[in-house]
């Protein structure tokens, strides 16, 4: 059985996908789709470089974790789409802001163009335990 996760704290979907979706027979996975860096309020990407559009990526994540009753402290899987892998350490620095312990697993990797192209994209895997 799966479960929408929505919330209107995230950008909506920008075609036929959930922002999430909790798998209850996979003791409550909760899968978010890929965020974009776009501010929900305006539906544009956020402006400034790979670290503002970092921040804005995972405040949607955080939103979406949320509106499933969970926080980031439950997400155990994160994959991190970036345009260009020399903004591998800028990343990292938002990144290491948003999960300080017991950090998920994550893969980083180099994309070709993202969607409105952006520079960074993020989705996560988070568990209800």
């Amino acid at each position: 059985m799966k479960k929408v996760i929505a919330t209107s704290a995230a950008p909506a979907a920008i075609g036929p996908y959930s922002q999430g979706i909790e798998a209850d027979g996979l003791t409550g996975l909760v899968f978010v789709s890929g965020q974009l860096p776009i501010d929900p309020a305006t539906g544009e990407i956020v402006p400034g470089g790979v670290s503002e559009q970092t921040g804005r990526s995972l405040e949607n994540v955080k939103a979406v974790v949320e509106s499933a009753g969970l926080t980031l402290a439950d997400v155990v899987k994160t994959t991190v789409y970036l345009k260009n892998m020399d903004d591998f350490a800028a990343m990292n620095a938002v990144y290491a802001s948003y999960f300080t312990k017991n950090c998920p697993a994550r893969a980083a990797v180099e994309v070709a163009r993202l969607p409105k192209d952006a520079l960074v994209e993020i989705e996560a895997v988070a568990c209800r335990v």
